[in-house]
């Protein structure tokens, strides 16, 4: 080769020596699980004092340090002071299928680069339906996160349920979705994009666990008939984000039933719960669905972002962006499953299906029901011990790994304890230690922790605790 930098550049060697060198320093980082010398989880910096950093460090610094000062400067997932976001530590395997799919670079839209993925990803989805409680026509496919997810669910309901062809024709009336005031905002999101507006958001307020009241279905879908708005869709959240607590899926599905909706679950969270023994309860009613989303990156161990997507009847996302309706009134004989690309928005996806698969094939589906039984667990006990402090209380007793509370105090007001409990989490934050993040819910700022790591224990929530004590003397 005359070009000796495109050599270098794709030289096995340096990978070889660069690929071994890495995997040390991996292998370390992965090591803070079971370290009981822990260090930080974050160390936070000022996003100007962070941008000033990598700009100098692309004129100056040494590139045989990059990958260390990455590891060294970014949020630490594995460990287990970590209960901040719902992603979880990546299962150390996992690495490696991103390697793999980084390596291989095939975009598996199409069967010629997804002839490996596209039947694990088949394989997968399948697996997903018989756990949701779906028949012999269903079927699904993998995307990029769970807000393109829900935005393509939402397309797919739009195609199968409004009397006219949007996809073809444009909006000729108004048009609605139905969901949960306390939904992810990528549900609003979804019907902005599709050109729904403010209208078309159909908001149902929540009880006091914050869980959709069921009870107002029918009224606030007959006003939004009456207003001329054509409601195609429901929404049930499992769990909600902010929360964790899950709306009444059952009852959600008959009334969708009842009045011929598309009924979608956004179970990007809670969706792994299926593979739980104790906890798959929690998902009561959620065969009742047309289309539901789960999460891998959450709650099932693996990097993100990689998303499933299925449908009850495979035929409904077989068509999402096709031109014409018709296939509703017919078999389809071959679906051509195996080119994802016809419906998803990804004309390049890369490999994802490996991380399912090899967790699957290395360990088997105990790892999730373990996994996620474990963090649930934690994240009841969590809300025990929050419930016996006399200057703590919850936001709602947490049925997940997601627990809202925050300090009270009877002698100060509202706006007062909320700039406190925002102060406490900004001081753990610039800390370091730990790392949780915060919500508001009905005006109350609430500290939130999210119990992604197993080897978060009691101790951890203890030492939590302890640490917020001490916090609020110095503020």
């Amino acid at each position: 080769m005359q070009n000796k930098l495109l050599e270098k550049v794709y030289s096995p060697e340096d990978f070889k020596k660069n690929g071994h060198e890495l995997i040390d320093l991996l292998s370390n980082h992965i090591n803070q699980v079971f370290d009981k010398n822990l260090g930080k989880v974050i160390d936070w910096k000022e996003p100007d004092e962070s941008l000033s950093y990598w700009k100098d460090f692309l004129e100056n610094g040494k590139s045989e340090t990059l990958f260390e000062e990455v590891l060294k400067r970014s949020t630490h997932l594995h460990h287990p002071k970590y209960i901040a976001h719902q992603v979880g530590p990546a299962a150390p395997i996992t690495v490696l299928t991103s390697m793999i799919s980084a390596i291989l670079n095939n975009g598996t839209a199409v069967y010629e680069m997804g002839m490996v993925t596209n039947p694990m990803e088949r394989i997968i989805t399948e697996l997903l339906c018989e756990k949701i409680g779906y028949g012999s026509k269903s079927s699904g496919f993998l995307t990029s996160g769970g807000t393109l997810a829900n935005l393509t669910a939402m397309l797919s309901a739009r195609k199968a349920k409004v009397s006219k062809d949007v996809w073809k024709d444009g909006h000729t009336k108004p048009l609605g979705i139905m969901v949960s005031e306390e939904a992810h905002y990528c549900i609003e999101r979804a019907a902005k994009i599709m050109g729904l507006g403010e209208q078309g958001l159909i908001k149902i307020p929540v009880k006091s666990n914050f869980s959709m009241d069921v009870s107002l279905l029918e009224s606030y879908y007959q006003e939004a008939t009456q207003n001329g708005i054509e409601v195609f869709a429901i929404v049930g959240s499992a769990p909600s984000t902010a929360t964790g607590v899950l709306d009444d899926l059952d009852t959600i599905g008959t009334f969708a039933q009842k009045h011929k909706l598309w009924y979608h679950v956004d179970a990007a969270h809670g969706g792994a719960a299926l593979f739980s023994t104790k906890y798959k309860g929690t998902l009561k009613g959620i065969a009742k669905s047309d289309s539901v989303v789960i999460d891998g990156h959450k709650m099932m161990m693996m990097p993100g972002i990689t998303t499933a997507l299925v449908y009850s009847d495979s035929r409904t996302s077989d068509v999402t962006f096709s031109q014409k309706a018709d296939y509703l009134l017919e078999d389809s004989i071959d679906s051509d499953w195996y080119n994802s690309g016809k419906r998803t928005f990804e004309c390049t996806k890369n490999m994802m299906a490996l991380h399912w698969f090899v967790l699957l094939k290395t360990y088997g589906e105990s790892i999730f029901d373990e996994y996620v039984t474990q963090l649930y667990d934690l994240g009841n006990q969590f809300g025990k011990m929050i419930n016996d402090e006399p200057n703590f209380e919850l936001a709602v007793s947490p049925v997940t790994n997601i627990v809202c509370f925050r300090y009270i105090d009877d002698n100060l007001e509202l706006a007062q304890l909320n700039k406190i409990n925002a102060d406490i989490r900004q001081e753990l934050l610039e800390d370091g230690e730990f790392y949780i993040v915060q919500t508001k819910l009905r005006g109350k700022h609430y500290m939130r922790v999210t119990i992604m790591n197993p080897f978060t224990s009691e101790k951890h929530l203890v030492q939590l605790l302890d640490k917020i004590k001490i916090v609020i003397k110095t503020i």
